[in-house]
């Protein structure tokens, strides 16, 4: 018998250019000498022979080509039904196979409305691939966006990664393409083919939204269902909006998972998510620390870009283990009562073959000009805010982080990146927005969206800017015209901060400045004191080798600048290793130097910091008023020539107040005097030169006040104020005062 298809339709089932594949393929009706017929037709490249068996019957197909086109036209058969294919390899094996081609589009209207519309939150509940049971028959569903491709089919290990096999059905209003495929399994490889008519060999992508991946240096999407774990945080999300309020402690160890611990002598000897879990939980319940900030976990090709060069924004990394696997770890964090930030990267994401770049063959993620489309400095591509596919994929992306994982804020990277179009650009490689402006103002639009998007569906959940310019108004609410982040990093200060302390102490009294401008912006937004991963590489050296003068004076230095972040308004973040003083500048390809810790004044600045988060979470003066003058008073600015800052922090209860003395010389002053609020006694509750952090152990331990006005006070305390260091005062009774 004839086939009923063209020479040409058939060379293009076989060639893999078929662009209509659904048209064609499975049961179909058609006409014949003015009758209608049904007819099936199978493309199995690896088949010998194939039958249809349906009710008990078997219909052997006709091979139309070399290829593995086979074709049967039911003479009496006129309604569709259901079957199952039978394939015998040219080995002899016989396989029973459902066709993908017998099932319609999956995608719900509601789904392809709001996906248009630039409106959906939760993409990743039908983008990517997903188990599905079709009439009985398990099998996944898989879902691509690609508006600009001739063709998309799945190739992975489940059809030997030949590309005319699962050819995809366009959904030609939306340019999306979807497919039920009941071979396929959990735990398959797969990647999408995608033709073009501007490139003559076809692109192979990751899935954008796929759950988990391929361990790097494989790149290929893993079939993966995340929805079994049961999660045991519910105490921790119940509370976790009073917990992260801005009246509350928050002290952030920020880490690098693949360099935090390793295991000896193996390679790359990683600890995998739930090994972290065991080892890093106690160590941050030990120090004190409120919450912890990761590093970019998704998944990323190239270790040394720390995870902030992404291809996989759904998948945490397979580095160290799966899905579940993360989830266990935060849920373990939270269990313990530690919250969980995640570093999110929607200002760029690299060029590699297999990511989002010219995905379609066009810049569907990134701008076409590379003029708008690229970071030349970082090697990365730009998002293209103003397109829907764009907006649902980086809104729902950070609604999947919340709703998947129960992570409990973003530390949103290059925000300053993301505002300006001419962001660490030359005159002539931007180009400025619709009023001639430098301001991105689709990706204004876009921050304003996720911070509304994050707070209105995940109450409690908080949202940090890196954002290292003079915007105004990054964490005011967005009904108040600003961006709507909860915090910003106070990258100002930290400049100021540790340029000031890594001048010799003889020079610091002319750079006083420097160590007091930052309270003339304090209060403008809700800032977050950050010692960073990114102070600490690029010969930048660690936190203790950037302090001047000796052994000794270095780590005299090093407690002084920690004692003066923590009682400075704001909330405090420390990255990894700096907390016990690493004397080596971070590298990812190597663990912390834990045996540091042999060393007693090694130990001593972790018991210091270990100390400061204590009195961060005991005293409300240092934490309840973060955010308002009413929370800090200078005592005394002057004294420049002995490099002594003094100053009041107050709590909502302006009775409950701190004083807090700063010498940044190595000279101990007898008998100084500083105007304090009250006459009584004076508790020193943390001396960072105490012997038991390894200092020398000068200074007083109890002060009496005295009325008399000093320093524009009603009371003053004359004191021994020890060398490069930090002392916190408190009043032992106000009511004896």
């Amino acid at each position: 018998m004839a086939s009923t298809l063209t020479k040409e339709i058939i060379a293009s089932l076989s060639d893999g250019t078929c662009n209509n594949p659904f048209a064609v393929l499975g049961l179909q009706k058609i006409r014949i000498k003015g009758k209608e017929k049904l007819v099936i037709r199978v493309f199995r490249p690896e088949a010998k022979t194939v039958k249809v068996v349906a009710a008990k019957k078997k219909y052997s197909l006709q091979r139309l080509s070399e290829a593995g086109l086979f074709e049967h036209v039911f003479s009496r058969r006129k309604n569709f039904f259901d079957y199952t294919l039978e394939a015998e390899s040219h080995e002899g094996e016989v396989q029973l196979l459902k066709d993908p081609y017998a099932y319609d589009s999956l995608i719900s209207d509601f789904d392809l409305q709001i996906w248009g519309e630039g409106n959906h939150t939760q993409a990743y509940e039908f983008m990517g691939v997903h188990p599905k049971t079709v009439k009985g028959v398990k099998g996944m569903h898989f879902v691509v966006t690609a508006p600009n491709a001739d063709r998309i089919s799945v190739i992975g290990s489940f059809n030997e990664w030949d590309g005319r096999v699962h050819s995809m059905r366009k959904l030609h209003d939306q340019g999306v393409w979807d497919i039920f495929i009941p071979e396929a399994q959990l735990g398959d490889l797969y990647k999408f083919e995608i033709k073009t008519s501007a490139r003559e060999a076809p692109l192979k992508k990751s899935d954008p939204y796929a759950f988990y991946a391929e361990v790097r240096p494989g790149t290929a999407s893993v079939v993966c269902d995340i929805e079994g774990y049961t999660w045991g945080d519910d105490e921790w999300l119940n509370k976790r909006d009073k917990q992260q309020a801005s009246d509350q402690p928050i002290s952030i160890y920020e880490v690098h998972l693949g360099s935090w611990k390793r295991k000896a002598g193996e390679e790359p000897g990683f600890l995998n998510y739930r090994e972290l879990a065991d080892e890093l939980i106690p160590y941050v319940k030990e120090t004190g620390f409120t919450h912890i900030e990761l590093l970019p976990v998704a998944e990323h090709p190239y270790d040394p870009s720390w995870g902030y060069q992404l291809t996989g924004y759904y998948a945490p990394t397979s580095r160290f283990g799966t899905p579940e696997d993360f989830m266990y770890f935060i849920d373990q964090m939270h269990q313990a009562g530690i919250g969980v930030i995640l570093d999110w990267v929607p200002a760029h994401f690299a060029k590699d073959d297999h990511g989002l770049r010219q995905f379609d063959g066009t810049g569907l993620y990134e701008h076409d000009d590379p003029r708008k489309g690229e970071h030349k400095d970082w090697g990365t591509c730009i998002f293209n805010y103003g397109r829907t596919e764009v907006i649902n994929f980086l809104i729902s992306n950070a609604m999947y982080w919340c709703e998947k994982y129960h992570v409990d804020g973003f530390r949103v990277d290059a925000v300053a990146s993301m505002l300006y179009l001419d962001y660490s650009k030359e005159e002539g490689e931007w180009v400025p927005n619709e009023y001639g402006g430098r301001e991105n103002l689709e990706a204004i639009d876009f921050l304003r969206r996720f911070n509304d998007a994050v707070h209105e569906n995940y109450p409690g959940v908080v949202t940090f800017a890196e954002e290292s310019t003079s915007w105004g108004g990054v964490s005011r609410p967005t009904e108040t015209g600003g961006l709507g982040f909860d915090y910003k990093w106070n990258m100002g200060w930290m400049n100021d901060s540790l340029t000031y302390i890594e001048k010799d102490p003889v020079h610091r009294k002319y750079h006083q400045d420097q160590l007091t401008f930052s309270l003339v912006y304090a209060f403008t937004e809700r800032f977050i004191l950050p010692y960073s991963h990114d102070e600490v590489v690029h010969m930048k050296q660690s936190m203790l080798s950037k302090m001047p003068g000796d052994d000794w004076q270095k780590f005299a230095n090093l407690r002084l600048i920690y004692t003066y972040m923590y009682t400075h308004p704001g909330k405090n973040l420390l990255f990894m290793g700096g907390e016990f003083g690493q004397w080596g500048e971070w590298s990812e390809d190597r663990s912390l130097d834990w045996h540091l810790l042999d060393w007693g004044t090694h130990k001593g600045i972790k018991q210091l910091v270990t100390d400061l988060n204590k009195l961060d979470r005991q005293e409300k003066a240092l934490h309840e008023v973060d955010f308002d003058g009413a929370g800090f008073e200078w005592i005394d600015i002057s004294d420049a020539d002995n490099s002594i800052i003094s100053f009041i922090r107050r709590a909502k209860d302006p009775e409950d107040f701190l004083v807090i003395i700063l010498n940044f010389t190595p000279t101990v002053h007898y008998d100084y005097k500083i105007g304090v609020p009250h006459k009584g006694t004076y508790n020193v509750i943390l001396n960072s030169d105490s012997e038991y952090y390894g200092g020398s152990n000068a200074g007083s331990e109890v002060v009496e006040a005295e009325w008399g006005e000093w320093h524009g006070q009603k009371a003053y305390i004359k004191l021994t104020i020890p060398p490069l260091a930090g002392v916190i005062l408190k009043l032992k009774d106000i009511s004896n005062s």
